[in-house]
């Protein structure tokens, strides 16, 4: 009941905490934790046991860690669930990831790519080789936005093969490849092996050492389409990144392309009302995205759709129309499903020159908005304005800083 709970209401992540005399359990929804019962504590041995057998764990063992998965099957949808059991004080704390193989989408646009960023990720999916690297912290998406750029290049003609850490969405067409520390199949030996293969695109689920990086440069650089991520707080802090793991500014500069920073907010639900904006509102509006707003009538349609929106307002208003939802059991808070706040820039000849320099993330951020990248705070106000999202949300996941 509580694995249909989740999986029909979207959640990502189920949390079963023991307390002193009862069982709590939170379900993370649309990126936010929701307690959805109490259970009394004579349920708690028996419910851990049942997840432990299914998942081939010790049932016996209850003061270290275990890691374990199943699969279940759920209105029809093949679900897998990624089990992690922990000893806390008042007994076992068991958190179930949920992956529904089918249920995400994975269409560039229906993840809130628009207008220029999702222009320069199509240009770069053109080439034979190089690198295309997407960054942002756990949970914001980087591993979706991975599989959707296969959806998009995948055909007959070519070979797409990526190593991960789990194998999240399995898709047809392309030769998936789960690493297992356990047997010595690490990120690096496995892409080892992949470029043995004859592969013409390479996904690679994270780098996170040098070895790795090496590689995946070293694949790069002899033909291959390669994508990955790396934990950054934002695209420009990408090309540091690479540097401080040891990698050449040679190799970084001729090998990475585009660069992708993201995060996710919660999407408006289907029944939504508009209000006007207050003054710190519509101050934070013209600030942080005064300068993208068309400044006259005549020049709004073309500028409204370069940024992919049928029609933005014009800019420096006293107050702007903005949306939010409806409270309602589906829609909790007056959010529903979720959608990518997106950065992208090319690494242009001006950035490759920053990246041999061994420039800063902000001098390299700097450079890339005056080449037209649009940051994840004001693409999230862009969203706000066109009523996918709220601007609490925007300012809760996108810092001023990032702008």
């Amino acid at each position: 009941a509580i694995l249909e709970y989740a999986a029909n209401n979207r959640a990502s992540d189920i949390h079963i905490e023991p307390l002193e005399n009862e069982i709590k359990i939170r379900a993370r929804i649309d990126g936010v934790l929701r307690e959805i019962m109490r259970l009394p504590k004579s349920t708690e041995a028996p419910l851990v046991s049942r997840i432990k057998i299914l998942s081939n764990l010790k049932i016996d063992e209850h003061r270290i860690p275990q890691d374990g998965q199943f699969t279940v099957k759920i209105a029809g949808h093949d679900i897998d669930l990624r089990i992690a059991i922990s000893p806390v004080v008042w007994g076992e704390q068991v958190v179930i990831r949920l992956l529904d193989k089918s249920g995400t989408s994975l269409k560039l646009e229906e993840m809130g790519y628009r207008g220029r960023s999702l222009q320069r990720i199509r240009a770069a999916l053109k080439h034979s080789n190089g690198m295309v690297l997407t960054s942002g912290p756990t949970g914001s998406g980087k591993s979706t936005s991975m599989y959707a750029l296969i959806q998009e290049i995948k055909n007959d003609e070519i070979n797409i093969v990526t190593l991960e850490d789990p194998v999240e969405y399995k898709i047809q067409g392309v030769n998936q490849i789960q690493v297992n520390n356990g047997v010595g199949l690490t990120f690096a030996s496995g892409l080892r092996s992949i470029l043995r293969q004859d592969p013409d695109v390479v996904m690679v689920g994270e780098i996170r050492d040098k070895e790795t990086a090496t590689l995946a440069v070293q694949a790069a650089l002899t033909g291959h389409l390669v994508f990955s991520t790396l934990h950054t707080n934002s695209a420009a802090g990408i090309l540091p990144r690479l540097l401080d793991m040891g990698i050449e500014p040679f190799l970084i500069a001729s090998t990475v392309r585009t660069v992708i920073g993201q995060r996710l907010v919660r999407r408006i639900g289907d029944e939504r009302e508009s209000y006007e904006s207050d003054k710190t509102e519509t101050e934070a509006i013209n600030t942080t995205i005064g300068s993208l707003l068309p400044e006259t009538e005549a020049s709004s349609k073309k500028q409204s759709e370069e940024l992919g929106y049928k029609t933005l307002p014009l800019r420096g208003q006293t107050a702007y129309t903005l949306y939010k939802g409806k409270d309602s059991p589906d829609a909790p808070g007056g959010y529903k499903g979720r959608m990518g706040l997106y950065e992208v820039f090319d690494v242009t000849s001006e950035i490759q020159e920053l990246i041999l320099k061994r420039s800063t993330s902000s001098e390299i951020q700097k450079v890339a908005r005056e080449q037209g990248m649009i940051t994840m705070r004001e693409d999230g106000y862009l969203k706000a304005l066109a009523g996918d999202t709220t601007l609490a949300e925007v300012n809760r996941v996108a810092a001023a800083d990032s702008a």
